[in-house]
């Protein structure tokens, strides 16, 4: 999508991300996962860590949290969330801008390792996690399965995503299963905010893709789930969280 950056997607989602997904995933499953990784205490970093849907639970949970994320709006949000500063937020892209660390657990959940670019910066983002985790450290990735996830197809797509009396929100896509690419707009015409556009953009990879990164950086496949609470992985599975061992 011409001029698309890694800032696109927080720009034009920062404002309804909490109303949006909230709920997207199990919060309380992932607080309870990354707790017993981490150990009562440990110190993770989050990275695409937006407005903090998962950043606050951990930080209340007793989790010293570190949080990346390239997009100021959302790092606004979540500031504006939090005014302990219970979380530590840095600005930065999350293959090439972590701290140092020692981090105990790293975690990058709901595909948000795939708005990396291309495989190149996604490898690149195993290797800087294997740098900032202290040794035996755990990197925690939670993505979909592209193999059953549906047909990806070339053709662009038109859906309704909601609609109410004064507020019709359109998602519009197209896919390159060839590239493993697919990009889109969420098309929100309101009465009160006329037409926004929502960009957003991904490179989808396979587990098995994801575990040759992840052994090109040092790091060995401890657990795969289906689930943040340990549901078994199966070939029917759609999604997946893996935890890498460094």
């Amino acid at each position: 999508m011409r001029g698309y950056d890694n800032t696109s997607y927080g720009a034009g989602f920062a404002d309804v991300y909490d109303e949006w997904y909230a709920e997207v995933t199990d919060v309380d499953a992932t607080v309870a996962r990354v707790v017993d990784l981490a150990g009562e205490g440990g110190r993770v970093i989050e990275l695409g860590v937006g407005t903090g849907r998962l950043a606050l639970p951990m930080a209340a949970a007793g989790l010293a949290v570190s949080g990346i994320d390239a997009s100021e709006a959302m790092l606004d949000r979540l500031r504006a969330r939090d005014p302990d500063c219970r979380v530590t937020t840095i600005r930065g892209d999350m293959a090439r801008d972590l701290p140092a660390g020692p981090f105990d657990v790293a975690l990058v959940a709901y595909n948000t390792l795939f708005n990396l670019p291309d495989a190149a910066a996604q490898g690149a983002c195993f290797a800087a996690v294997a740098s900032c985790l202290r040794p035996g450290g755990c990197f925690v990735v939670e993505a979909f399965v592209p193999a059953t996830t549906g047909e990806w197809v070339e053709r662009p797509t038109v859906e309704l995503r909601s609609m109410t009396v004064d507020r019709v929100v359109l998602s519009v896509a197209r896919h390159d299963p060839v590239m493993q690419e697919a990009s889109g707009q969420f098309v929100d015409l309101s009465e009160e905010g006329g037409v926004q556009l929502r960009p957003w953009r991904i490179r989808w990879s396979t587990p098995a893709q994801l575990d040759e990164m992840a052994t090109a950086a040092g790091f060995e496949l401890e657990a795969r789930w289906a689930d943040m609470a340990a549901t078994p992985f199966d070939d029917a599975s759609n999604d997946h969280v893996s935890v890498y061992r460094r």
